[in-house]
């Protein structure tokens, strides 16, 4: 059993940790080569991974997908330290609108117009973006902002993601304390309540038995008379 809930423990903290892996905005370090625009046809396998029409048009099967192609800096520690080495990478532009995620982005076309501006010159620039590059699937992050920076060797720290985990970690230490307080003053009690119950019913259950029993056993007196004494 306790094998069980450690196994049910660490699957559930595996998809929460992916489900934030993919959500929340990390920040890579590119040198912008290319834009391109592309005819993309959704399956049901990686329709899930993409966003909607841009705001204002129509969702289709079928549509345009807007692509920024970049040479990526690598890095270490999830970013933390940079490598000297580097690989392409491709972004996604899409609008979110107002679903989910909740990152209120309705500018792609601005975006891509500034992504093909900066792959003219040899800046390097930071991409802050969400999701995964999955490539069997042709699953690309989605790009939502892009500045310029000095080099490939800025190190790019993620205020948000840190004030996110601190801001979640307090407000579960919050609810746990509500609800080790409710359990004291309602649950517990209750339960309390509860099993004096069914101890006071266990024990009039005895006692009914008990007495049936010496009933029982009156009657067995009278069926069997002892024998005068000779």
């Amino acid at each position: 059993m306790r094998k069980i809930k450690i196994t049910i423990r660490v699957l559930a903290l595996l998809v929460f940790g992916l489900f934030f892996h993919y959500v929340l905005p990390q920040h890579d370090v590119v040198k912008l080569t290319s834009t391109e625009i592309i005819r993309t046809d959704f399956s049901p396998y990686n329709r899930i991974f993409y966003a909607q029409a841009d705001s204002g048009g129509v969702e289709q099967p079928t549509r345009d997908l807007r692509l920024i192609n970049t040479q990526k800096q690598k890095t270490f520690l999830l970013g933390f330290i940079p490598r000297d080495a580097s690989s392409v990478m491709v972004y996604r532009n899409e609008d979110t609108g107002w679903i989910w995620p909740p990152y209120f982005k309705f500018d792609s076309s601005d975006l891509q117009a500034e992504a093909a501006n900066l792959a003219k010159g040899d800046e390097w620039a930071v991409i802050t973006h969400y999701g995964w590059r999955i490539r069997w699937a042709s699953i690309y992050p989605n790009a939502v902002g892009v500045r310029t920076v000095s080099g490939p060797d800025v190190n790019v720290i993620p205020w948000f993601n840190i004030f996110f985990f601190i801001f979640l970690a307090a407000g579960l230490l919050f609810i746990r304390a509500m609800w080790r307080q409710f359990r004291q003053r309602t649950v517990d009690p209750l339960l309390d309540t509860a099993g004096h119950h069914v101890d006071e019913v266990q024990a009039e259950v005895a006692e009914r038995k008990g007495r049936m029993s010496r009933w029982l056993g009156t009657w067995k007196k009278k069926d069997n008379p002892q024998p005068p004494p000779e």
